[in-house]
């Protein structure tokens, strides 16, 4: 018996692995984030199997659920929205079962970011703007914010940031951001990236509270950065004719010759 943690993607029932589609059709039980996991990811389910909504869930019941899966030897697939490794409470449930002496793995997802990124045709890091890309948050009432870990510490590398969970609070990310950044700095809010009503406000600093409708309150990505809007940036000397690769040597010494 082996508890299979998967990433189920951002929304779009087909942004799933293949490794995750496999699993799931081959675990009878299915524990699902049904507040996020799209209903298409379940028709892989196998016949028979018993399917549990894990939404309206206490993190105790949830464990109860998968060791009566255990007591049975039945596989359980424990489905998450985007990827497993960012804001999935996946890490407290991988204790409880390391401590049950209860197999698991993890397979990786699509995170919401990547996907968002998708949506709006960018790239988050391009040559002379951005190389990095910070995945944050502000503080919530189910996670507070570590104290070195605020959007202005952030802010002041000039790296694209990638803010979840934080939609509701705009007002105040643009606030703490705009010092850094300028008003004139890019920002989209991609809501429900991928799934059928996905909605995207580009804008920037300055406008962007007074761009996004109050309908978007949540389930919604903020992405910051110069590379939102960018066409004068340098061009990237991986694909220049006279870079020397190792797929493609260049010069009288390349580093790796033929």
């Amino acid at each position: 018996m082996t508890v299979h943690f998967i990433g189920a993607g951002p929304g779009a029932a087909d942004l799933l692995t293949l490794r995750g589609r496999d699993l799931i059709a081959a675990s009878p039980v299915c524990l699902y984030a049904g507040s996020l996991v799209p209903e298409g990811v379940l028709a892989h389910c196998p016949k028979g199997c018993q399917i549990v909504n894990t939404a309206a869930m206490s993190l105790d019941a949830i464990i109860d659920a998968i060791q009566a899966a255990n007591a049975q030897g039945l596989d359980v697939a424990r489905l998450h929205s985007g990827d497993v490794s960012i804001w999935s409470a996946m890490g407290e449930q991988l204790r409880r079962l390391r401590a049950l002496a209860i197999p698991y793995d993890v397979t990786p997802g699509v995170p919401s970011f990547a996907a968002s990124a998708a949506a709006l045709g960018v790239e988050l890091t391009l040559p002379g703007l951005a190389q990095s890309v910070i995945l944050t948050r502000t503080s919530g009432r189910a996670s507070a914010m570590p104290e070195g870990e605020t959007l202005a510490a952030f802010a002041a590398t000039g790296a694209t940031l990638a803010i979840h969970l934080s939609v509701h609070a705009l007002a105040q990310v643009v606030a703490e951001l705009g010092p850094f950044y300028g008003q004139d700095c890019p920002v989209a809010v991609v809501w429900r990236a991928t799934w059928p009503d996905q909605r995207s406000v580009r804008a920037t600093l300055g406008t962007i509270v007074q761009a996004v409708g109050p309908e978007i309150d949540r389930t919604a990505l903020i992405l910051v950065g110069r590379t939102l809007a960018a066409e004068g940036f340098d061009e990237s000397r991986l694909y220049a004719d006279d870079y020397d690769r190792r797929y493609r040597p260049r010069g009288t010494d390349p580093r790796f010759p033929e």
